[in-house]
């Protein structure tokens, strides 16, 4: 995951560089920004099925080698084709992975244990820009932005050999939560009747119309919005609209990922803690995600009216970096929804969900900044603010796996 978003970073990072380059007006860069999730949504999907058949080393080897070549043409040289073209086969290649990289983590431990394991593979996001931000930037800046990309697409080769050896599942990856090793025989809070219980061959239908998967989909979508925001528009934000310098914003961005990192470390501790304690899993994991995503709204909603200098940075932090939380949240709540055989595919299908957001808010984004100049990076972030403030409903009102997952057992 950290190679993965250090390939969707690039873009971002070199705006500027690649604008003036190709020639390319906002609207323009927002549309290949966009192009990245033409068919993100469609591979995820389509790939979360596979991931319930085939298994997930061999489908996550075949993204890494893929995402890797499919950079190396942009590398070399070619306009605004070569680019569009590179961002789609990306964006192909690396729609299922984290849907398969969290399925592929999570079949190592039960239901109780998955909150570290599963914010651990989302920190790989937030330390992919971490360390490409600095790195990335100055490879940009003294060797130009082509060979920022030939040099995320050789750290993905060397990556997808070691994986060979190393990769595999462990013994939670087609036993459900209450017969595998640990589950509810081994006293450790397992339930008799969970999402273990339900039916191998419950039909996807089923776990889709659940008001649990749908409102962890909703939830994750404004987590989406905000990282589409953050990877493609986010430095020209601070450089155009708020004066930051190259460096004050590359710092800038380290700091809203890296307080996405604590916030996701800090919600897997909170909600395990409150699941060891008994407490049902729609308030350890809807109730903890749902305030974290009402809390960035109101900071993004506040920071277009807020005076420049301190506070602003603070709301932009808060604003941008507590929403991460969320994609844990929804993963390891739907993991416990659905069963065994299902997960690959309830996961898949809601990646290609949320990641629409990919697709929308880079383009719109772009729209807006053509249409109304700098002003159109406020209205950004008081759509985003909106956008949070829905996500934030939809999880406390609609997450409850214990209730669902009775339901589909029934």
């Amino acid at each position: 995951m950290m190679i993965n978003f250090a390939d969707k970073s690039v873009l971002g990072l070199a705006a500027e560089e690649i604008r003036q380059d190709l020639g390319l007006s906002a609207s323009a860069f927002g549309l290949a920004s966009s192009a990245f999730f033409l068919l993100f949504s469609i591979s995820g999907a389509a790939v979360g099925l596979l991931a319930d058949r085939i298994r997930p080393k061999w489908l996550i080897l075949a993204m890494a080698v893929l995402w890797s070549v499919s950079q190396a043409p942009l590398a070399v040289g070619g306009g605004l084709a070569v680019l569009l073209t590179s961002r789609v086969l990306l964006g192909a290649a690396e729609g299922p992975a984290f849907p398969v990289a969290q399925q592929a983590t999570l079949s190592w431990f039960p239901n109780h244990r998955r909150n570290l394991p599963g914010a651990l593979i989302v920190l790989g996001i937030t330390l992919g820009v971490l360390v490409a931000a600095p790195v990335l930037t100055w490879v940009i800046q003294h060797h130009g932005w082509r060979s920022a990309v030939a040099a995320v697409a050789l750290v993905g080769v060397v990556w997808a050999l070691l994986w060979i050896p190393l990769g595999g599942e462990g013994p939670y990856a087609a036993a459900s939560d209450s017969t595998a090793p640990g589950g509810s025989g081994d006293g450790q809070g397992e339930r008799a009747v969970g999402p273990g219980a339900a039916r191998p061959r419950t039909p996807y239908r089923r776990i889709l119309a659940t008001r649990t998967w749908i409102g962890a989909t909703a939830a994750y979508f404004g987590t989406y919005w905000v990282i589409a925001f953050a990877l493609v528009w986010l430095p020209s934000y601070l450089q155009d609209a708020l004066g930051y310098t190259s460096a004050g914003s590359t710092r800038m961005l380290m700091l809203v990922w890296g307080l996405g990192g604590v916030v996701v470390l800090g919600q897997a501790g909170l909600t395990g803690w409150l699941l060891r304690r008994g407490t049902a899993s729609r308030w350890a994991r809807g109730g903890v995600g749902g305030v974290l995503l009402l809390v960035g709204a109101a900071a993004c909603l506040a920071l277009p009216l807020a005076p420049a200098g301190a506070v602003t940075a603070l709301l932009l932090i808060a604003g941008f970096g507590l929403a991460g939380a969320m994609s844990s949240v929804s993963v390891t709540t739907v993991t416990e929804l659905a069963p065994a055989g299902r997960r690959g595919g309830a996961l898949g299908i809601m990646n290609a969900v949320v990641t629409t957001a990919g697709l929308i808010a880079p383009t719109l984004i772009g729209h807006l900044v053509d249409t109304h100049g700098v002003a159109g990076y406020q209205h950004a972030v008081l759509i985003t603010g909106a956008v949070l403030l829905l996500s934030g409903v939809a999880a406390l009102t609609l997450i409850d796996p214990d209730r669902d997952a009775r339901l589909l057992a029934a």
